[in-house]
């Protein structure tokens, strides 16, 4: 039996175990060693967490709470095990991290031998300041977090939740791990000047990568946040804003690192010093009185008022001597002198590679750092000095990074400017003029201009991306022209609604904002007690029934996830408006614009009337049914907001989107669209009823495929009352093509 594995990964996989296995063998004698480090990690860890850190993060949590809500807020364990078991693998994770540097030490040797050991020593003073400074930084970002952005965020979800009914009562494993996930993208985003001004003195990413892309940098930082923070814009832009400050002052160094490394050989700091030294003095004696004046006319007293204006106890202690203030005023004397001096240091290097660069030799400008209106106002002797393998491989990469333009301009001025005029001025007829017909025969047969061959050469790779080969059997050329056409209809519809994308998305976020806005405002709380009033007597919420957030942002993603959901139903018919003219051209659907609203008062109908149903009767009844056995057994039941809310969506809204999908098959039979085509389609149907359930119902199988059954139910119900209605699909609803209605 043939291995699953290509060979390169066979090899791969044997030289990464003989590695693992040399590793221990070099370093068996002194494993001891790394158990003890692995030990000291565990036990330290395991007897912190339970003697201080769980003490330290209550206060955090309650730090900015009123006495009132802090009242409310309770950490629970789940099962017996539970602090047991999180202080362990807490103490595991500490333990390995203290241990795999002692491990990687001793072993060493084999690391060396199989060259994966550093060749170049690096001297020690070199790797203690990088050390100090990443251990300086993700101290300063986990400072942040505990001491500013966790307590306002947790008096903020406490509130929420609690302002909508529910009780705040978290688990210690989901509260433990939202704040030890968020505290390590603290402190992993404070790497920020460290890891830029690296990567850009090593020009592994080039400075002017970081500089050109802020916009995606910006968009992934929020992107980040999303995911790691509540999905509320408060502690978004408190986690985005202090990251976004990194990477400026990040992007300032990388500038600086990056014109001290290029210009290093240049570099004269005591010319520089001359040079300026009034100034440097000045900025150092100014420093010193700025200090000075703070301390002398109240500048404490102002910032702990501050400080006790935001609810913090921290209090800022004046210089207790005057010995003590003459030492703050030196200390700021010196780093005032000292920033003025790496100014001044990095502007002589920063002006003497731009007089290098610009105006010295113009050949020596990198193509990389111009955009496209650079490189058309580029002097020739830059493209001059390229050979065609060196233009196109400027072009390629222009291309990967996104900017045809660019690549395109690059291409054009190389067939003006290039090497390749100077070619042709060669093969002349000894005047050093080119015969025009031998150079228009030499162009056919060499392809053309680069351009020329550069836009051939695109076709084509497309050309055999889309067509494999001659020798293709009949059904392979039938999926790939199905395949196009789907594409192509698809492409067709997205470009007719492009322009009215901004109304589209404008529909749905004012949706989602003012749905979001309004279970937030106490919505949901008069949902909840609303419906706490239609079941029996016997189940009320101080005796059986009440609802727990076990995660802090459990009831603001539900909120955020409803408002989606409402605000998805909301836009869908808006869309579709704008999308029909296209659909009918493409002959997806036959009928005119107008139907637009039929459909929506169809399908609007159904969902409210099975809203109503569900809301009124069947949702009462479920749940009554549910607490049934608790109720008998005299049991108190605690639903997390997340599985009691999407059972009251279910059984409500749900029956209504139940009785939505025969009545929306037979409006798409009625458009044009055939019972065979839904008949034949509904694996695809279910694969998209697969990727709903998992986007917008809890994370779970099990409620994934609650959703699913009933949803293809209802869609072989729909299925069923087409083949009465369309006669077995013989005459199916919508009109035949050739009229043009």
């Amino acid at each position: 039996m043939s291995s699953a594995l290509d060979e390169d990964t066979r090899e791969t996989l044997d030289a990464g175990r003989e590695t693992a296995g040399a590793m221990l063998r070099a370093a068996q004698k002194d494993l001891q060693k790394v158990f003890i480090f692995f030990l000291i990690g565990f036990l330290g860890t395991f007897y912190a967490l339970r003697l201080y850190v769980w003490d330290f993060l209550k206060r955090v949590t309650r730090a900015q709470m009123s006495a009132g809500i802090s009242g409310d807020v309770s950490i629970i364990a789940q099962t017996p095990f539970d602090v047991i078991l999180l202080q362990a693998k807490i103490g595991l994770v500490v333990g390995v991290v203290l241990a795999l540097p002692a491990f990687l030490y001793f072993s060493r040797d084999a690391l060396v031998e199989r060259g994966l050991w550093p060749s170049s020593p690096v001297p020690v003073w070199q790797l203690a300041l990088i050390f100090v400074g990443m251990v300086t930084l993700f101290v300063l970002g986990v400072a942040y977090g505990y001491f500013v952005f966790f307590p306002f965020t947790f008096a903020f979800l406490a509130q929420n939740a609690i302002a909508a009914g529910f009780s705040p009562t978290y688990s210690i494993v989901k509260w433990a791990q939202f704040i030890f996930l968020l505290t390590a993208s603290f402190g992993l985003a404070s790497q920020l000047p460290l890891a830029m001004t690296g990567l850009s003195y090593a020009e592994i990413v080039p400075y002017e990568t970081f500089r050109d892309k802020w916009r995606y940098a910006v968009v992934g930082v929020f992107a980040v946040g999303a995911l790691f923070t509540p999905p509320d814009p408060f502690t978004q832009i408190m986690w985005a804003i202090p990251v976004l400050a990194l990477y400026g002052v990040s992007l300032y160094l990388a500038k600086v690192v990056t014109t001290a490394r290029r210009g290093s050989e240049k570099m004269d700091v005591k010319a520089t010093v001359r040079a300026h030294w009034n100034v440097i003095a000045g900025v150092g004696v100014l420093g010193g009185v700025l200090v000075y004046a703070f301390f002398e006319r109240g500048g404490v007293g102002y910032l702990n008022d501050g400080l006790a204006a935001i609810g913090s106890d921290y209090v800022i202690l004046a210089p207790s001597s005057t010995g003590l203030l003459v030492g703050y005023v030196l200390l700021a004397v010196v780093v005032a002198a000292v920033v003025a001096v790496g100014y001044f240091v990095y502007h002589d290097l920063d002006d003497l590679a731009v007089v290098e660069a610009g105006v010295g030799d113009p050949s020596a400008i990198d193509l990389a750092d111009l955009d496209a209106d650079g490189v058309r106002a580029a002097p020739p002797e830059v493209f001059a000095a390229l050979d065609e393998d060196e233009a196109m491989a400027a072009a390629g990469d222009a291309l990967d990074a996104g900017e045809r333009a660019k690549a395109q301009a690059i291409i054009d001025r190389f067939d003006e400017d290039g090497a390749s005029d100077g070619d042709e001025g060669d093969a002349g007829d000894g005047d050093g003029s080119a015969a025009p017909a031998e150079s228009e025969a030499t162009a056919a047969e060499s392809g053309g201009s680069i351009g020329d061959r550069f836009s051939r050469a695109g076709s084509t790779f497309f050309d055999e991306f889309g067509d494999d080969s001659d020798e293709a059997d009949g059904d392979s050329d039938e999926e790939s022209d199905d395949f196009e056409g789907y594409y192509t209809d698809l492409a067709f519809i997205l470009d007719s609604i492009t322009s009215r994308a901004f109304r589209i998305v404008g529909l749905f976020m004012l949706v989602l904002a003012g749905t979001f806005g309004w279970l937030y405002t106490g919505g949901i709380k008069r949902v909840y007690e609303d419906f706490l009033s239609r079941l029996p007597a016997q189940v009320t919420p101080e005796e059986v029934l009440n609802v727990v957030a076990l995660h802090p942002m459990e009831a603001l993603v539900f909120e955020v996830k409803f408002s989606t959901i409402i605000a998805g139903l909301v836009t869908a018919p808006v869309l579709a408006y704008y999308a029909w003219p296209a659909l009918r051209e493409r002959n997806i659907i036959r009928q005119r614009r107008r139907a637009v609203f039929l459909w929506t008062g169809a399908l609007a109908a159904g969902l409210l009337g099975g809203f109503a149903l569900g809301y009124s009767t069947i949702a009462p009844a479920v749940i009554s049914w549910l607490v049934n056995d608790a109720v008998q057994a005299n049991m108190v039941i605690a639903y997390r907001i997340t599985n009691f809310f999407w059972l009251i969506f279910f059984t409500t809204a749900g029956i209504g989107i139940l009785a939505d999908v025969p009545i929306l098959m037979i409006l798409l039979n009625s458009a044009g669209v055939g019972y065979g085509s839904m008949r034949g389609r509904w694996r695809e149907v279910t694969v998209g009823v697969l990727a709903f359930a998992a986007l917008f119902t809890p994370a779970d199988v099990l409620t994934m495929f609650l959703v699913t059954i009933p949803l293809m139910v209802a869609y072989g119900i729909g299925l069923g009352v087409l083949f009465v209605i369309t006669l077995g699909g013989r005459r199916d609803l919508a009109p035949p093509r050739s009229i043009d209605v």
